[in-house]
């Protein structure tokens, strides 16, 4: 493994989840950067030597048809660099379907450019992400307390990808014709090397892709070590999971010496005289979020999403927008722009009833609905940044990051802080500069604790 140029190459199926992953390598001491585009030898070379390859991507939104014709090519695109092993990033929550998001099409597509079994990590434990025998479990940011994921207060009632299965072996199985195995606790429990046969009994017995429990830390390691192992049988891995994957891997590699103890080189992010804030999540975490930052004193900005994907409207809803910001920015406040305030705003029924009445059906207004209100916001916040060259950028959800990150000019981030564990606040480079150096925060909906928007103005207030 140390003789390939590259240590890890990665995959987000959005930016927040991209973000992630950069963010646990980084801080374990690895130098990594995230492109937004499969970058070319040239703009590679610009980064000098570097540890891990991330490629930001969208396809938490997309079909099984849109992956096959746009997902197919990056991952092609990784398997070109020759990295021992290749990771599919997902949500630590695994919210996907059939229909949208579809980690079983993933697989597929996958082992036609990999080809052996595909390690699929459950848990992540230090997000409180949990697997065991193949259940997911997952802390709520609402009330604290640890739910299984189809009884998860959030996740179960997702308003595009509800979780209402919690065996993952099961959910994926039912987005593609897959035999998925697992590898539960107690065969982790017993040791490498019972782990190590009973996984490779189960692919030379032909599973298509092996769940791997992770309660803790010490079995994470475990998992590490076996995705290790098996990229160095196989020649390569492919290997699905969330930034569970990272942990597993950097916290293996460590114990196994391969890589240094990490520097502490990233801290909290610095205070700084303003920030744009910009949310599409309806999540009732991001709500709470809001409501402090307002509290914190960010000058609030609601949009009217159905407005905002009105033919008839945008232009002049866009404008009255960007020109509100705009002058309270100039005015020297930080500006928060949102489009919900938890799940029962009426906003997102108005949108998506606007859309209804367009042609659309219900499920396909929720999906296209968020993702073409993210393009809006994406082409928002460019315009503001034209005309406020600010410093950092704070955003919430993953549509919504993905499509202004998408809009903006940059080629990579790296790491710059932490806002809060899984929320990274990124440097942005641009080859071309206007942008070069703006920080950038991408969250999920579901993460952060209250204090996050406040946290990424003003740093860690005591």
């Amino acid at each position: 493994m140390t003789q390939a140029r590259y240590r890890l190459a990665f995959y987000g199926d959005d930016f927040t989840g991209s973000t992630d992953a950069l963010e646990v390598v980084a801080f374990a001491g690895l130098r990594a950067a995230l492109f937004l585009r499969p970058p070319s030898p040239d703009v590679l070379k610009h980064f000098g030597d570097i540890d891990v390859v991330g490629l930001a991507g969208v396809s938490r939104s997309m079909s099984p048809a849109e992956m096959t014709e746009h997902l197919e090519k990056d991952l092609r695109y990784l398997a070109s660099l020759r990295a021992p092993i290749v990771h599919y990033k997902v949500c630590s929550t695994f919210d996907s379907s059939p229909g949208i998001g579809s980690i079983g099409r993933v697989i597929e597509i996958a082992k036609s450019i990999f080809g052996d079994t595909v390690p699929i990590v459950g848990g992540t434990p230090s997000l409180q992400r949990y697997c065991i025998f193949g259940n997911l479990f997952a802390r709520s940011g609402t009330d604290g307390n640890v739910y299984r994921i189809d009884r998860h207060p959030v996740m179960s009632v997702h308003p595009v990808t509800p979780m209402n299965e919690s065996d993952l072996a099961v959910h994926i199985a039912q987005q593609a014709a897959l035999r998925i195995e697992k590898l539960t606790s107690p065969v982790l429990d017993q040791g490498f090397e019972a782990a190590a046969r009973r996984f490779n009994d189960l692919a030379e017995g032909g599973a298509d892709a092996i769940l791997l429990d992770s309660v803790n830390a010490s079995q994470l390691t475990q998992v590490g070590r076996l995705i290790a192992d098996w990229a160095g049988v196989s020649g390569s891995a492919f290997v699905v999971g969330p930034s569970g994957v990272e942990y597993a891997l950097t916290q293996w590699w460590r114990e196994a010496g391969v890589i240094p103890p990490p520097s502490g080189a990233y801290g909290d992010p610095a205070a700084i005289d303003q920030v744009l804030a910009v949310s599409g999540s309806a999540s009732p975490v991001t709500a709470l979020q809001i409501d402090a930052a307002v509290r914190a004193g960010f000058a609030e900005v609601p949009l009217d999403a159905a407005a905002l994907l009105d033919d008839s409207q945008t232009i002049a809803v866009a404008r009255q927008v960007v020109g509100r910001a705009v002058s309270l920015l100039k005015e020297g406040r930080s500006v928060i722009l949102h489009t919900a305030r938890g799940p029962n705003d009426p906003r997102i029924g108005k949108m998506i009833g606007m859309l209804v009445s367009g042609g659309m059906s219900r499920e396909l207004a929720k999906h296209e609905g968020g993702r073409n209100l993210g393009r809006k916001i994406g082409q928002l916040v460019s315009d503001i940044l034209e005309e406020v060259p600010l410093k950092r950028l704070l955003l919430s959800g993953g549509d919504t990051s993905s499509q202004v990150a998408q809009l903006l000019d940059i080629d990579a981030l790296e790491i710059e802080a932490r806002v809060s564990p899984g929320v990274p606040l990124c440097r942005a480079k641009s080859i071309r500069g206007r942008l070069d150096g703006l920080q950038i925060a991408f969250k999920g909906g579901q993460l952060g604790d209250e204090e996050f928007f406040k946290r990424g103005w003003l740093g860690r207030v005591q």
